[in-house]
This record gives C-alpha cells, structure tokens and sequence, in this order.
C-alpha cells in the first residue's frame, strides 16, 4: 500500500504533467474564440453569449464530477485518473474539429463540448493534488500547476505566432471559412498535447489506495443510486462549506468577472486601440489577434516565472497580501491597455530565428496581468485545501471552483444584455471596466479575516 509520504519534485512534477495538456487547450479558447467567431460572421456585442460555455459547463461538470470521483476507486484504473483521461480524449476531438467550424453554431457546439471535456478533466486534477501530498507540500502542489498553467496557456499563445515568424505560415493563409491557417495548426498541437502529457501524468504517478475502512463507506456509498448520492454530497458540502471558502467568494467574483472581460475583448480593443478598426477581414484584425497571442503568453511567462515566487513571499508578508498586491497591480496594468502603445520601443529581446523582436510599452500590462494570474491560480487553492475534509476534497474543490465560473455566467448576461450597452458598445470600455474590477478584488481581499498572517480563520 502507497503511503501518502513527501514526494520529490520530479514526482510532484511529473503528476501535475497533464495540467499543462489541459492549460494549453484553455489557451488556445482565450486566444481564439472570440477571432473564429468574428471569422465566422459575429459582431462585438453578441461575443458574451457565445462564451456561455465555459461558466456553464463548469457549474455543472466540475461539482458533479468531484463528487462522482470521491466516491470512486478502481484498483486498476484508480479514482481522479479515468476522469483525466476521458475529459483529454474528448478534448482533443473538439480541438482537432474546432477549426473546421463553417458556422457560429458549430463553432460554439464545439466550444460546449470541449469546456465540458476540459473540466472533467481539470477538476479532479485538483483532487489529485490533495488526495496524493502531504499537507506540508500542497503549495508546491498547487503551484506546480499554476506552472502548468503559465507554461501551458503561454505556449499556446505563442504558437499561432511562432508559426509565422517562422516562415512556415503566412499571416494572410485563410481556409474557405475565413479562420487563417495558422489558427488550424495551433488547434492541432493542442489536441496532441492534450493527451499525451495526460498520459505521461497517468503512466508515471499512482494512486493511494483506500484504508479498508474508507473502502468499506465507498462500497456503503455505492448502495446510493449515484444520482441520488452525488446531489446528496453537493446539497451537504453547501450546508457545511468552510468560512475559508465563503470569505473568498466576493474576492473571486470580481476577479474572475475581469477576466472574463478581457478574454472576450481584448482583441477587439487592440485592432480598436492600434490599428483603428474592427473588421474581421482586414489585416489590422489578424494583426490584432497574433498579438493578442503574443500578449497573453507574456503574461503568462510571467505567471510560471513568479509562481514559485510567491511560496517564500506568502510566508513574509502572508497569503492575504500576496493576494492584495497581485491583484491591484493585474488591475493597473489591463486598466492601462488602451494608453499604451506598439510603437514606443523600450529595448530590443534577441531572437535566435531571425530578427531581435521589438518590446514597446504594451508588453508592460502583461507583467501586473501575470502576477495577479498566478496569485489567482494558486493562493486560493492552497487556502481552502487545509480547510476541507479529507473524504469531500473533490466535490468541495468543484463547489469552490463554481465560485469561479458563476461570476463568469453573471459577465455573459450582463454584459449581452446591459453593461456593454451601458459602456458604449465599445470593447475598450469593456477592458477598462476589467481593471477596476481586478482592484475591487484586491481591496476585498483586505476584509478577510486572518488568525495570522499565513492562515484563514476556520
């Protein structure tokens, strides 16, 4: 029997592996979804609903799944890896089809399965952070997947424009539906990735078996329908939730509504901001879009650069400042978006494959964005994991990430039916609003209150 010991850091690396196949299909949605549906014949103010699958399917999937998972084990295939599996099939499926799209619908078909497959994936993965570490190295844990993250939704940003700074692809190389070639081949390596760093996770990390005595409430819990049981487990987790979970819930929907914001429209705001136009056809557009890749891998450059980071800091300054202070400089930079430039130039970065790249003043919003990215990735994660029971850590790691997609739902109505009206009907306005939003959160996260510097009271 596997005891639940300290693990080194290839061990923790190695299982934490798939998250980054996970991340860098979640990259490729918050690069390219909002530029396919343009492609595809769709104007600002209908891109909120269009983005309805993600906070959806979350809200369904992940507490239904945490739960179904702590209730599972199979010698064989374990508990929270046959889910990873699945979600990464299904995963890839809808990113190999995905480019394909000749229609809206078809497109936002494919975008509600593959949040679907993702989550399925995803959520245990949480789990498995909690169920295989010590309390001692869930930090390093939860931000070894906050690496994954960065390094996953980077690579995947980068990708589109690594294939035309190489020469491989033109910018203008289009397929009959208008999405340009380039868009084709980073969906690709996405579904590739997307499966094979699950399986190198699921071949390379085993699963602690349960005591007899956990096996024992496993086989009494199977005499539930598992309907019946996991609506029951979901219903109880509520009743009980943690303080540490509630006083996270303002901080969360503020952060993660920006978010939300600036996915959906930051690249319309940069073909706004820099080029003067919102035509999809137009080459400002495409420009607009690879920067945007651009952009967002920077941040998240910075996002595993800093992850580490914040385990040293959290402990000088504590989890709740750390969190502060990500949070309003994130808020400063994306506020910042539409003053900034891609001509002033502050220095030259050397490139191996050919010309040294520019860096103007609109890669500076990226560093405050990356910061505040992995400070949400993470600190939370580490707060709740000592807070939940041992037996509920997957359907309680499912409630505490609806917190995240629920603020996400409330953003696609009330950005479709009223706020981007109220803002103009103009996408800078919208990345405006996102900032503040990330302020707001900051300043929330002040009024939790802490038995010290480093802990939540409970």
């Amino acid at each position: 029997m596997i005891q639940k010991g300290k693990m080194n850091f290839w061990q923790i690396w190695n299982m934490n592996f798939g998250f980054f196949g996970i991340q860098f299909s979640f990259g490729l949605q918050q690069s390219n979804m909002s530029a396919i549906y343009k492609f595809l014949g769709a104007d600002e103010a209908s891109l909120p609903m269009l983005w309805l699958a993600g906070p959806v399917t979350g809200l369904l999937v992940q507490p239904i799944i945490g739960a179904i998972s702590d209730g599972t084990w199979s010698p064989k295939f374990g508990r929270r890896k046959p889910f990873f599996l699945i979600g990464a099939l299904i995963a890839s499926l809808a990113l190999v089809l995905m480019p394909f799209s000749t229609t809206i619908f078809m497109a936002a078909s494919l975008l509600w399965i593959l949040d679907a497959a993702n989550n399925i994936a995803m959520e245990p993965y949480r789990a498995f952070v909690a169920d295989r570490l010590p309390k001692e190295q869930h930090s390093i844990g939860f931000l070894m997947q906050s690496f994954f993250t960065g390094l996953g939704i980077t690579l995947a940003n980068f990708t589109p424009a690594i294939l035309v700074s190489l020469g491989i692809l033109a910018i203008t190389d289009k397929f009959e539906n208008g999405i340009p070639t380039y868009t084709y081949w980073a969906f690709f390596i996405g579904a590739f990735a997307s499966v094979v760093t699950i399986l190198i996770s699921v071949f390379t990390t085993k699963e602690i078996p349960p005591s007899s005595e956990e096996l024992e409430e496993l086989l009494e819990k199977k005499k539930t329908p598992v309907v019946q049981r996991t609506f029951t487990e979901i219903k109880e987790a509520f009743i009980n939730m943690p303080l540490t979970m509630k006083q996270l819930i303002p901080v969360k929907f503020f952060t993660w509504y920006a978010m939300f914001c600036y996915w959906q429209y930051i690249t319309s705001t940069l073909s706004i901001s820099l080029y003067n136009t919102t035509d999809q056809a137009s080459e400002g557009f495409s420009k607009a879009q690879l920067l945007t890749g651009s952009l967002n891998g920077t941040y998240n450059i910075v996002c595993f650069v800093v992850a580490f980071a914040l385990v040293p800091l959290a402990l000088k300054i504590g989890a709740k400042g750390v969190h502060f202070f990500a949070l309003i400089l994130g808020g400063i930079g994306v506020f910042s978006i539409p003053y900034l430039n891609d001509t002033t130039l502050l220095f030259h970065l050397y490139n191996p494959f050919g010309e040294s790249i520019e860096i103007t003043t609109l890669f500076l919003y990226p560093v405050g964005l990356g910061i505040a990215w992995a400070s949400m990735l993470a600190m939370p994660y580490q707060l709740l994991a000592g807070s939940i029971p041992k037996e509920k850590t997957g359907v309680y790691m499912g409630i505490f990430n609806m917190f995240i997609v629920i603020p996400m739902a409330i953003q696609v109505l009330s950005m479709q039916f009223f706020v981007y009206d109220w803002l103009g009907q103009n996408p800078v306005n919208v990345i405006r609003l996102a900032g503040i939003f990330l302020i707001i959160g900051g300043v929330l996260t002040l009024l939790i209150k802490l038995k010290n510097k480093n802990e939540l009271v409970t």
